[in-house]
């Protein structure tokens, strides 16, 4: 059986925020319909390196397999395997550091074109990383976005975020010197930062806004404070298995009695309408992502089919 190895390069070259929407959001419909299977993170390590793997299958995507990713002092290295649904064998190997960028966007884009008000104009982003990037690259697509302010810590790097960001979305991006000023009157506000204590806070959410909270899967970490939690009506996540072992957000304002599990609702089957989102212009909605294995996997299916039209890519065997 052959086996396709796809590099960072080859799969930057097919791989677009639009083919990442329409992936995610499958992902997302097969698990609402019980035709997926996604398994939560599992990590282990050494002294010095950790492995995080997220296995996941959708037999009616033609997709299963796994991603698989270390992080260290020295940086991260990410790669997803797929195998044939029904013989079984390795079929193809992804570099994945992209991959997981923009599947990691398409999934706040899905959801915020779930629960975003309809005519939502304006998108506050904190962090200035490549996460943020395609945090933006995606809202832009599901909504009509007339201006976005990013905040980051450091001055130059959110001037060159702002102005790279500006052309590739052709967007007004304004970089921003206080970080309430990425979040106070703004329609959309996506968190994508490497933060373990709060960056954004409940004083600074305004009614109708739809939250993103991308940046945090450790239990140890949170990007929100308690308010923010109060203020939100409506609050999903992608898996509350995997939430249950890795939202840091949610911890101290269920501590706190803000909220309990069973008011969290699962996206999938919010997304496909079991549950109600937003129920008026002024609910506060709020979707954690903490990343999926289906999600990578279906995405993964869909650039080795784009791969391999314009026949790139190495056969290793």
């Amino acid at each position: 059986m052959p086996l396709l190895y796809l590099t960072e390069a080859a799969v930057a070259s097919v791989l677009t925020m639009d083919l990442a929407l329409e992936a995610v959001s499958a992902a997302f419909r097969k698990l609402a319909l019980d035709e997926a299977v996604n398994n939560p993170r599992q990590r282990c390590q050494t002294d010095h390196v950790m492995l995080h793997v997220l296995p996941a299958a959708a037999k009616s995507l033609g997709a299963i397999g796994f991603k698989a990713y270390t992080t260290s002092k020295a940086g991260s290295h990410f790669h997803v395997t797929l195998f044939d649904p029904k013989l079984g064998g390795i079929t193809a190997i992804l570099e994945a550091d992209i991959l997981g960028q923009f599947r990691t966007g398409a999934a706040s884009g899905v959801a915020t074109k779930k629960l975003a008000r309809p005519d939502a104009s304006t998108v506050g982003l904190f962090g200035t990383g490549r996460q943020a990037r395609t945090q933006l690259l995606a809202i832009c697509k599901v909504r009509t976005i007339k201006k976005a302010f990013v905040y980051g810590r450091d001055a130059d790097r959110r001037r060159a975020f702002a102005a790279q960001l500006s052309e590739e979305t052709g967007v007004e991006v304004v970089p921003v010197e206080k970080p309430e000023e990425a979040a106070k009157g703004l329609d959309i506000v996506t968190t994508a930062t490497n933060a373990r204590e709060p960056v954004l806070f409940g004083e600074w959410v305004s009614e109708g806004q739809h939250l993103n909270l991308i940046g945090s899967n450790f239990i140890g970490k949170t990007e929100t404070d308690v308010e923010v939690f109060r203020r939100a009506g409506v609050v999903c996540v992608d898996s509350k298995e995997q939430a249950k072992v890795e939202a840091g957000d949610f911890v101290e304002p269920m501590k706190a009695g803000v909220f309990q599990w069973s008011d969290v609702f699962e996206f999938a089957p919010l997304f496909v309408g079991r549950y109600p989102g937003r129920e008026s212009p002024q609910d506060v909605t709020l979707f954690k992502s903490l990343g999926l294995g289906i999600e990578d996997v279906a995405l993964a299916v869909r650039v080795v089919e784009a791969a391999k039209k314009v026949g790139l890519g190495r056969e290793l065997f």
